[in-house]
């Protein structure tokens, strides 16, 4: 049962502006340490993560899981009662605040937690051998291309996701929705290029950065050892510190007219090719 004060039915309500801006600004979220997520199978993997839900907003029942002392949510039949607050929203206001629609029935709003390189040690993530494999992007621009590489990060095992020097936040509504809950299932830290080159150097982690010039064919590298695959922006590549800083130059060999990939698709190939030479 949901309490007549936590019954929404009005856009102009405050929470409801504060929700929305949330989920646009980033200097909202991190003025209030909070962002927003959409959807019951993100806001699970995001709880199994460890991150501490603040508010629910859900439409009426029986779609909704709110009651006064939080939230009952379920996919997939497994359930989680999470404590937090829950407003019940009109279905107007749900339409108002909800990107998909009314299909996915819950919108959360999320403590942030900022991982520190600091936080990856030990390294290794339980491989044997204690061999981690990294994924470093500089200068990341799109949050549909950071997603879609955080989903082939879980897919392929990746211990963790680097992003160095940012130009999106690790909580853009765009990218929790593009990395379908990979932002949650894989350890993911933003940093500066110098803080991350020292610490993999400081580490003995080798890096290979991704580059047409002076390079070798991506196959033909051992990323057995400790790895980390560092990726620039498909407009501009990698700045000169990361191929200083790099142990090997690595490259996708390019068969047709064309002499670029999409980050994503170049990520994938490179992970899984330290897939497949690890197993």
């Amino acid at each position: 049962m949901v309490m007549e004060d936590n019954i929404i039915t009005s856009a102009q309500n405050p929470k409801i502006k504060k929700l929305l801006a949330l989920q646009q600004k980033s200097s909202e979220r991190r003025k209030e340490g909070l962002f927003v997520v959409e959807g019951r199978r993100e806001l699970m993997h995001c709880v199994e993560a460890g991150f501490e839900v603040d508010s629910v907003f859900g439409p009426p029942a029986p779609q909704g899981g709110g009651h006064p002392g939080g939230y009952k949510l379920e996919v997939d039949g497994v359930s989680v009662d999470i404590k937090c607050k829950y407003f019940e929203v009109s279905d107007k206001v749900y339409e108002k605040i909800a990107y998909r629609g009314t299909t996915e029935g819950v919108i959360a709003e999320v403590k942030t937690r900022n991982l520190t390189l600091n936080s990856l040690l030990p390294l290794g993530g339980g491989r044997e051998g204690g061999s981690p494999l990294f994924v470093v992007l500089e200068s990341v621009e799109k949050p549909g291309n950071l997603g879609a590489i955080l989903r082939s990060a879980d897919a392929s095992g990746v211990d963790a996701v680097i992003v160095c020097d940012p130009l999106t936040d690790l909580y853009n509504p765009n990218l929790i929705r593009s990395s379908v809950g990979g932002i949650f299932t894989v350890p993911c830290v933003a940093c500066s290029s110098e803080e991350c080159i020292a610490f993999l150097k400081e580490n003995n982690i080798q890096i290979l950065t991704a580059q047409l010039q002076d390079s070798s064919l991506y196959y033909d590298i051992d990323m057995t050892i400790g790895t980390a695959i560092v990726m620039g922006t498909e407009a501009t590549g990698l700045t000169p510190q990361w191929r200083k800083a790099a142990d090997a130059h690595i490259r996708i060999p390019m068969l047709g007219k064309l002499d670029s990939l999409n980050v994503s698709i170049s990520a994938a190939i490179l992970m899984y090719e330290a897939v497949r030479q690890r197993n």
